[in-house]
């Protein structure tokens, strides 16, 4: 029997409302999954990167191995870190964040360093003049001017986060990464797209709202744009 002319789904077609129709919960934990993963891992890597970071300024001979380290580990390949990590995590959805944690954490370490180096010595001279202990200089006028640098860091760790979700698919946890290997291995063309389609959907909303975040919280760099 031939599929009727209106079943896209038995016509496996790439675009196909039907898919959307019949399956949307299965598409909406998987996107809940992808989000819970990435978020997680992102604000994680933050919390380290941080530290890092102002340890790496405060002390320059950590510099270099605080860069070297994460460096190293960006390299990794993601098959090859959640192998490493894997006994140590088991199959679950935690080896899928500490892989993500450990690639994020290159970026938003080299931006944040960069953004507090930025800080014009004159400003911390100034600073310390009114009485400005270590302290009260690192949280009121260091990190706020370093804020635009680990924004664009920030930015680009949520998008590559975002993106290697899907590897997890091979431990089970990788979100919306779950469909697309489920439907390249039953070449389900339909199921494909459109996972494929969201995540980009993601990357591109996250990135968007993080740089809404940075507009609201930066008002000095609009003010020096005029």
């Amino acid at each position: 029997m031939t599929a009727p002319p209106d079943d896209c789904l038995a016509r496996n077609e790439w675009i196909c409302g039907e898919y959307l129709s019949t399956r949307r919960h299965i598409l909406l934990d998987a996107t809940v999954q992808h989000l819970q993963l990435t978020a997680v891992a992102v604000a994680i890597a933050l919390v380290i990167a941080v530290p890092l970071a102002v340890l790496a300024r405060r002390w320059r001979w950590a510099a270099g191995p605080v860069l070297g380290v994460t460096t190293i580990l960006y390299t990794v390949p993601s098959l090859a870190m959640f192998s490493l990590l894997l006994p140590v995590y088991g199959l679950s959805a935690s080896l899928v964040a500490a892989g993500l944690v450990l690639y994020s954490l290159t970026l938003l370490v080299r931006n944040i360093l960069a953004g507090l180096r930025a800080v014009p010595e004159e400003t911390r001279r100034a600073a310390r003049g009114m009485g400005y202990g270590p302290i009260r200089l690192l949280l009121t006028v260091e990190l706020p001017l370093a804020v635009p640098a680990a924004m664009a860091g920030l930015r680009i760790a949520t998008v590559s986060a975002v993106s290697l979700v899907t590897v997890g698919a091979i431990v089970g946890f990788g979100g919306l990464g779950n469909l697309i290997y489920a439907g390249m291995n039953t070449y389900f063309k339909a199921q494909v797209l459109t996972a494929s389609v969201l995540c980009v959907v993601i990357a591109v909303a996250a990135d968007l709202l993080l740089l809404g975040v940075q507009w609201l919280i930066t008002p000095w760099t609009r003010a020096a744009r005029r």
